[in-house]
């Protein structure tokens, strides 16, 4: 049997697994410890199945392929931060980041190659969405990541953020999929409350979410609680606008019983004034909510310069004086290009594709 008629094995649920094994006349028992190497073992080769017989792992072989990840480049950032670039099995190139702090290691993955949104802002918006990434991509840079926390840092992955390359909710059943496998026991088994999906702000997938009751948390990439400004960053809130986004919110919370984290990026000339700030209170007010207030990371001589001192320290009083948690987020990885808004696949590996 040739590659191209295998099948990618990790496509296939235990179920399905169990049906093929029994098919072969094998024991149903053999899926289930398949199932496990492929997913809390996070294996790569079938011949490293040690308590598999050679003959099974033979068929499995013959059968089946394992259509893991490739960190093709691995850069390092003077603060400790590690952006890798990712090629995926049909040579496509993604990127995904490990963020360190003293307290916590996150690790930033991506949903999509490219991005279908057109937020002014950003270098990854630049790129044209070529596909959704598979719930296995996806959780292969969770275990890429993880396993860089332990051999750089000695310490283990603790939260994982959906703030790489694309729109998690415009690929919805994939990225559900993957957080499964990586909060299931039989998966990763790490924690729903360490990881947050972070969108544009999407109304009706918000409240899919909700219906579903999701255990993750939820995060907007907001800039502006002023539709015209909004529409003029981001044009997704033209037919998405805040007055919807903020119905879905409600709905979110009425269901969930969660905050909500809104991302804001403060630039000069655009949003850096007291209407803005009092919008975003205003805006900030719909449902309990936080504001991580971001550092902008420039990705050309552009129009979008980072705000003043002091047009984020009155944003942060503002919001304060209304009784809002407003946290500075200083960026990382800025001179490897790992910063937010930055991923944008300018490595020479991407390039060569």
């Amino acid at each position: 049997m040739d590659s191209t008629a295998k099948k990618d094995i990790r496509k296939f649920t235990l179920e399905q697994l169990e049906e093929f094994f029994i098919e072969k006349g094998e024991k149903k028992f053999r899926a289930k410890q398949v199932y496990e190497w492929l997913w809390n073992k996070s294996l790569k080769n079938f011949d490293d199945m040690s308590n598999i017989s050679k003959e099974t792992r033979e068929m499995l072989k013959a059968n089946f392929i394992i259509n893991h990840i490739h960190v093709d480049l691995m850069q390092h950032s003077a603060d400790g931060t590690i952006k890798n670039a990712v090629k995926l099995f049909d040579s496509k190139i993604v990127e995904s980041v490990l963020i360190p702090t003293s307290k916590r290691i996150t690790a930033c993955v991506s949903s999509q190659v490219g991005c279908s949104l057109d937020c002014n802002f950003c270098a990854t918006a630049r790129l044209k969405r070529m596909r959704n990434l598979n719930p296995d991509e996806i959780y292969d840079q969770v275990v890429a990541i993880k396993e860089e926390a332990e051999t750089y840092f000695n310490r283990p992955l603790t939260n994982i953020v959906f703030m790489g390359m694309g729109e998690p909710l415009l690929n919805y059943a994939n990225v559900i999929e993957a957080i499964d496998k990586i909060t299931s026991p039989e998966g990763l088994g790490m924690a729903a409350r360490r990881i947050t999906l972070s969108t544009v702000g999407i109304p009706k997938m918000i409240k899919k979410m909700a219906d579903d009751e999701v255990k993750f948390n939820l995060a907007i990439s907001l800039h502006s609680a002023i539709n015209e400004t909004r529409s003029q960053l981001m044009p997704i809130n033209d037919v998405n606008p805040l007055e919807d986004l903020a119905e879905a919110l409600k709905y979110w919370y009425q269901k969930t019983k969660r905050k909500v984290t809104y991302e804001y990026v403060i630039w000069d000339g655009i949003n850096d004034n007291e209407e803005h700030a009092r919008a975003l209170a205003k805006f900030c007010k719909i449902i309990p909510s936080k504001v991580n207030i971001i550092q902008y990371n420039p990705i050309d001589e552009g129009e979008f310069r980072q705000a003043s001192k002091d047009a984020v320290e009155m944003y942060v009083r503002i919001l304060e004086q209304n009784g809002i948690v407003a946290k500075v987020r200083k960026s990382r990885g800025q001179d490897i290009d790992a910063a937010c808004g930055q991923l944008a696949n300018k490595n020479e590996v991407a390039q060569l594709e």
